[in-house]
C-alpha cells in the first residue's frame, strides 16, 4: 500500500511543460503568433482559422525525471528505480503540463482603408497542471518513518494545481506608426474544474522515546485542498452526465473570471525590431460547486508506535488523533490568478533583400534572414520558470518560411526547435516541434512541445474604391 501511495505522488508528477512557446513568439508569418503577442508586426493580418484545426498544441515537460528512469529495461528493479529517483528529486523539482485546442479564431481590418487597425477574436479551450515534486511525504507512504527517526516530514511539498477552462477573448491591434504597432486583447474565463493544493505547512516528526520502543510522536497539519466543479464526478453517488455538464461550464456557465493580454513591437531601425507581451493578467473567481478540504490541527503522543490510520490503534489515541488534527470540508469560494506570462524579445534583419514584389517580410523592411534571441517568464505557485531562445528565421519565398531555436530552460541544455510555415493560395498551414533531439527515444525526454494549424488568409482592401 505505501509503494502505491509513492508511485501515485510521483505520477501526479510525470506529465509537465512550461507554456513557453519559443517558436510561435514573433513567427510572424503565423497568424496565431498574435495569441502570444496582441502587438505583434503580422505579415497575414486578416484570416479565419479552420474550427478546432486553427491551433493545437501540446507541452510537457519535467525537470525531476522521465518514463524511461522508472521503465527503462536495464535489469534494475523497479522498486531501486523509485529509490533512485526519490533520492535524486528535490521539492524543488517541477513538472508542468499544458494543452491548448482552438475552436474559433478570426482576424480582420477595421476602419479605413489607408489605416491599419485590426479586430481579433475567438475561442479556445485550455488545460494546464502544475506539481512540484512532494518527496517527504512520497518517502513516507513508501518507506514509513522506522527509518527515519529524527527526520521531519515537511508537508508544504504538497503543491499542485490543475485546471480545465475555456477562454473567450476580443483582441484590437494598430500599428501606430512605421516603427510601433500595439495591441491588447480582453479575456472572459470559464472555468470547467479547478483544484489546488498550495501554501501548505505542517511536519509529521518520529523521535525516540524514554524506553525502548517508545517514541515521540508529533503531527503538525495546515493541509488544503481547494476544488470546484470537480469533486462530484469522484462521489459514488453522481448520476449526472459528464458530457453536459462539461459542455455547459465550457459556454459561460462555468467559474468565470476576467483576463488582460499586452504586446508591442518596435523598430528602433528598419532592420532591428524589439518585442515585449504580458499575458493572462487576470484572475477566477471559484463560487460554484467548490468542496474544500482541510487537515488541520497539532498532536503529539509518547508510547510505542501507533497508527493514526484506522481504529485498530489501542486505546482512545486514534480518536484523540481524529479530534486533535480535524478532517473537515467547507464549501467556501476562493480566487485564483491566472499564470502570467511575459515574453520579451530582440531580432536583427539582415542581408539578401529579396525583391519588391515578392512582398516576403514586410516586418522587416523585405530581410530574408533574421536572428535574435527571446526570454520567457512564467509565474508558477511555488517559484516562477524561466527560458532563454536564440532563433534564427529564413523566408524562403513568399509562400514558405522556417524558423530554427535554441532553448535553455529549467528541463533540457539540449532543446533544438524547428517551424515552418506556408500557404498555398489562401489556406494557410504551420507546423512547430521543440527538443528535436528528444525525439531519438521520446521515453527519456524530460521535455517535448508540438503546435500545428490551418488557416483561410483573406484579402485586404489597401486603396480606396
Amino acid at each position: 500500500m505505501r509503494k502505491s501511495y509513492a508511485i501515485i505522488l510521483l505520477f501526479c508528477c510525470l506529465s509537465a511543460a512550461s507554456q513557453n512557446k519559443q517558436l510561435l513568439y514573433n513567427f510572424t508569418a503565423i497568424p496565431q503568433s498574435a495569441m502570444v503577442n496582441p502587438g505583434v508586426d503580422l505579415k497575414h493580418n486578416s484570416y479565419v482559422g479552420i474550427p478546432l484545426l486553427s491551433g493545437v498544441s501540446a507541452n510537457f515537460g519535467s525537470t525531476a525525471f522521465s518514463a524511461y528512469d522508472l521503465f527503462a529495461n536495464d535489469g534494475t528493479s523497479f522498486n531501486d528505480k523509485l529509490r533512485n529517483t526519490l533520492d535524486r528529486v528535490s521539492s524543488n523539482d517541477r513538472v508542468l503540463i499544458n494543452e491548448q485546442v482552438e475552436i474559433l479564431s478570426a482576424a480582420f481590418k477595421i476602419g479605413r482603408w489607408d489605416q491599419k487597425n485590426y479586430l481579433s477574436f475567438g475561442v479556445y479551450q485550455e488545460f494546464d497542471f502544475v506539481s512540484f515534486v512532494p518527496k517527504d511525504p512520497a518517502i513516507l507512504a513508501l518507506y514509513g518513518n522506522s527509518n527515519y527517526i529524527g527526520k521531519r516530514f515537511d508537508l508544504s511539498h504538497l503543491n499542485a494545481q490543475a485546471e480545465l477552462l475555456t477562454v473567450f477573448h476580443l483582441g484590437f491591434r494598430k500599428e501606430v506608426s512605421d516603427k510601433l504597432t500595439l495591441g491588447a486583447r480582453g479575456k472572459i474565463y470559464s472555468s470547467i474544474a479547478h483544484a489546488r493544493t498550495t501554501r501548505n505547512s505542517g511536519y509529521i516528526l518520529t523521535e525516540e522515546g524514554t524506553g525502548p520502543n517508545v517514541y515521540d510522536q508529533t503531527i503538525a497539519s495546515n493541509v488544503t485542498l481547494n476544488t470546484s466543479a470537480a469533486a462530484k464526478y469522484f462521489e459514488d453517488d453522481y448520476d449526472g452526465n459528464t458530457t453536459n455538464d462539461i459542455i455547459k461550464k465550457a459556454l459561460f456557465g462555468g467559474n468565470l473570471g476576467l483576463g488582460l493580454d499586452l504586446g508591442a513591437t518596435y523598430y528602433p531601425k528598419k532592420n532591428i525590431q524589439v518585442t515585449a507581451s504580458l499575458l493572462d493578467i487576470g484572475f477566477i473567481n471559484h463560487s460554484k460547486e467548490v468542496k474544500n478540504y482541510t487537515y488541520k490541527g497539532f498532536y503529539q503522543y509518547n508510547g510505542i508506535n501507533p497508527n493514526f490510520t484506522g481504529p485498530s490503534t489501542s486505546g482512545s489515541t486514534y480518536d484523540e488523533f481524529k479530534r486533535a488534527v480535524v478532517y473537515d470540508s467547507t464549501t467556501t469560494k476562493y480566487n485564483t490568478l491566472r499564470p502570467i506570462k511575459f515574453n520579451a524579445s530582440y531580432q536583427y534583419s539582415y542581408h539578401g533583400k529579396n525583391d519588391e514584389s515578392c512582398n516576403c517580410s514586410p516586418d522587416s523592411d523585405n530581410y530574408r534572414n533574421a536572428i535574435g534571441a527571446q526570454l520567457f517568464f512564467q509565474t508558477l505557485p511555488k517559484s516562477p520558470t524561466a527560458a532563454l531562445t536564440g532563433f534564427y528565421q529564413h523566408t524562403v519565398s513568399s509562400g514558405f518560411q522556417y524558423k530554427a531555436t535554441y532553448t535553455i530552460d529549467a528541463y533540457s541544455y539540449t532543446n533544438l526547435g524547428l517551424g515552418i510555415a506556408g500557404n498555398v493560395g489562401k489556406v494557410h498551414a504551420y507546423l512547430l516541434a521543440d527538443n528535436l533531439l528528444e525525439l531519438r527515444d521520446i521515453a527519456k525526454a524530460n521535455a517535448f512541445s508540438l503546435q500545428f494549424g490551418f488557416n483561410i488568409l483573406l484579402k485586404e482592401r489597401t486603396t480606396f474604391y
